[in-house]
């Protein structure tokens, strides 16, 4: 953590400079002006790094909190309710992402694109034109590549290939 590092030495500076400048030497050979701006830059470079270092650590809450106050979380499904976590032993988090998903019934985009393939491929067997099987295949193959790039290595499809 390089912030705290940094904050810790600009607090060690300012504490030095205080220190240093409460000698009567110093204090007699600078008028109280002076004085008071010399501190005053030096705590303010200070606050500035102690806001700069906290607002990147909060800035997606900073983010979730405005929905919450323009009501972007009000009108969701199953607010409220509590979620459907299985008191499994073996805990995957994995398996229980997944696991919540479906109860949800939200699926991922690779699933869905996995069962519009299988419908268009319900349709190009049905289908006797070839200008639209041609057209059927070019979209199958590029779901299929969607799929690809999004599923996992063993859930891989293949492409149509053309023989006409």
């Amino acid at each position: 953590m390089w912030w705290r590092e940094k904050l810790f030495e600009g607090l060690r500076a300012l504490e030095f400079t205080k220190t240093t400048l409460k000698n009567k030497k110093e204090r007699e050979a600078m008028n109280q002006e002076e004085l008071d701006k010399k501190l005053k830059k030096q705590e303010i470079l200070v606050k500035d790094e102690k806001v700069w270092s906290y607002t990147y650590e909060d800035h997606i809450s900073s983010i979730v909190k405005e929905a919450e106050k323009k009501g972007s979380f009000d009108n969701l499904p199953g607010k409220g309710k509590p979620l459907n976590l299985d008191k499994d032993l073996s805990y995957n988090p994995e398996k229980q992402l997944y696991r919540t998903l479906a109860n949800n019934h939200v699926l991922p985009r690779w699933i869905e694109l996995s069962k519009e393939i299988d419908d268009l491929k319900e349709r190009l067997k049905e289908n006797t034109n070839t200008a639209e099987a041609a057209d059927l295949i070019r979209t199958i193959n590029k779901k299929v590549l969607e799929h690809n790039l999004l599923c996992p290595p063993s859930a891989q499809k293949t492409r149509v290939k053309t023989d006409f």
